[in-house]
């Protein structure tokens, strides 16, 4: 792999200059929480869609896609297409009961469902993730990216000046910056894939010639049931359980969405996403799969995309590339810094310090960002010891997250799940997750693929929360109805969608976006 030269060093520098200016430039004084941690709750549905799709795809997908392909074969977009699908049922069922509640955060969702006790523990728990797995892994994949520009530099210094950059303007410009510049980054973003991917396809020369020299499974969607990476059975129902987390319960995701004007921008935004993330296949997964023959004999997948970059590309376009990646891993920093703050400041500080201003509120929540931050960038570079940097993203949530997922699962629609049963299953489920982590991970006496142990935990959780709410009964309560799916609601809505036009029914949209994943899926299976 050749250096990258000046040129491509001082393009990267001045577009990330220029990011960050920008950032600067569009934050505004934020005067209360609503400023600060839901943009004033005025986001128009293309922000929301890019910004929540520039969070996502952040330089450890890009990085873990790729990766994850050259070792596994492109049926690691199925949680690409599964995305697509889990956006649907949220901007169907969830959605209106999350912005009709007027929460901050989604732990206040669950309290106002169940009791504090479950608010505190997904605070805890998203806070965790957040900085063990969202910034950590954003800040180890920006820097591996950044070490091959400036090879002299330690990857903990790179990693520390990402951090700073992107902490400049969420401090000043809160949830606000953040989505203006997620947006312009979530386009450098795709323009920054595209170019890879035509270059990697020019270099293989073209789709025939990929076909004839990779292994058949390597492209098949569907796998069996041995499968190392995706196997069938964990795609029916491991996937869905992870995806189910992510993308209508983790506030990273949904706090872009809790900040539309409307619950219509709230749910177009969201379906951009899900058509944001079909591209994936085409930008970042095939890639990876052209790399088997571009680089064979790699060692580390996590290599791969940078790789492909730096060998593929010439000085000028390789600076723009990695001016996208950087800008990139801004976005998820960003992302996970104010959606930090935020779960600091209002599920923890407020309830410590009930009578502390909105502005103390929204100190309190800059100061808070710092201490994230500190130790994301002392934790990423352990992240190089746990090898393929997908498959230690999506099993650190498999032991992790059953327990929510069941808990707003069955509190979206069934009236009798309560604070005892929510006790019970936060309890027993955190238990079972780390015993059979130990079990599996740690210790390495059972093998157990983690998309099989995601459901295996999430039936217990179930379980659990179905006899203990049964078990200790609680009184019918207006405020938990208002926040069930409605049947009534829904046929409500049916009857006012009648009058619209197919381009304004979200229904429509979301329908065609299914329609278009099934063929995606059909072709490649």
């Amino acid at each position: 792999m050749r250096a990258p030269g000046t040129l491509a060093l001082l393009i990267t520098l001045g577009c990330t200059a220029g990011m960050v200016g920008f950032g600067l430039l569009v934050s505004r004084r934020q005067r209360n929480l609503d400023d600060y941690f839901l943009a004033s709750r005025a986001s128009r549905w293309p922000a929301i869609g890019l910004a929540l799709y520039a969070s996502n795809i952040s330089s450890t997908a890009i990085i873990a896609l790729a990766g994850a392909a050259y070792a596994f074969g492109i049926s690691v977009y199925d949680y690409e297409w599964s995305a697509t699908v889990l956006l649907v049922f949220f901007c169907v069922f969830l959605l209106p009961a999350l912005l009709g509640s007027r929460i901050y955060t989604m732990p206040e969702f669950l309290e106002r469902r169940y009791d504090r006790g479950a608010r505190l523990y997904f605070a805890v728990l998203t806070l965790f993730l957040l900085v063990f797995v969202d910034a950590a892994a954003a800040l180890y994949c920006g820097s591996l990216v950044c070490h091959l520009l400036a090879p002299d530099v330690p990857l903990w210094a790179l990693g520390a000046l990402l951090a700073g950059a992107a902490c400049l303007y969420t401090l000043t410009g809160g949830l606000r910056a953040v989505m203006w510049t997620g947006s312009v980054q979530a386009v450098m973003l795709l323009g920054s894939a595209l170019i890879i991917a035509v270059a990697a396809f020019l270099r293989v020369g073209g789709w025939h010639a990929l076909t004839s020299r990779v292994a058949p499974g390597m492209l098949a969607l569907i796998r069996p049931a041995s499968d190392p990476g995706v196997p069938w059975p964990g795609l029916v129902f491991g996937i869905p359980v992870l995806g189910f987390y992510y993308w209508c319960t983790n506030h990273y995701i949904v706090q872009r969405v809790l900040s539309a004007r409307s619950l219509d921008d709230g749910r177009r935004g969201a379906l951009l996403t899900g058509l944001l993330k079909l591209a994936g296949l085409f930008l970042m997964v095939l890639p990876g799969i052209c790399a088997i023959v571009l680089y064979p004999h790699l060692s580390n997948p996590d290599q791969v995309y940078p790789r492909l970059m730096f060998g593929l590309l010439p000085a000028g376009l390789l600076g723009l590339v990695a001016a996208g990646f950087v800008a990139a891993t801004l976005a998820s920093l960003a992302a996970a810094l104010n959606c930090a703050s935020a779960l600091i400041t209002v599920d923890l500080i407020q309830h410590i310090a009930p009578r502390a201003t909105a502005r103390q509120l929204v100190r309190i929540g800059r100061w808070s960002t710092l201490g994230v931050l500190a130790v994301a960038v002392l934790w990423a570079p352990q992240i190089e010891r746990f090898g393929d940097l997908w498959q230690y993203l999506q099993a650190v949530l498999a032991y992790a997250v059953p327990p929510i997922v069941a808990l707003f699962a069955a509190g979206l629609f069934w009236r009798g799940a309560n604070a005892a049963g929510a006790r019970a299953t936060l309890v027993v489920g955190t238990l079972c997750g780390l015993a059979l982590f130990l079990l599996t991970t740690v210790l390495q006496v059972v093998h157990l693929q983690f998309l099989y142990a995601a459901p295996i935990l999430l039936a217990i959780d179930l379980a659990v929360l179905v006899a203990a709410s049964l078990r200790w009964p609680a009184a019918r309560s207006a405020a938990v109805d208002a926040l069930l799916w409605s049947g009534a609601d829904y046929r409500a809505e049916t009857r006012r969608l009648r009058e619209l036009g197919l381009l304004a029914n979200y229904r429509a949209q979301a329908l065609a976006l299914l329609i278009l994943t099934a063929l995606i899926v059909v072709a490649f299976r």
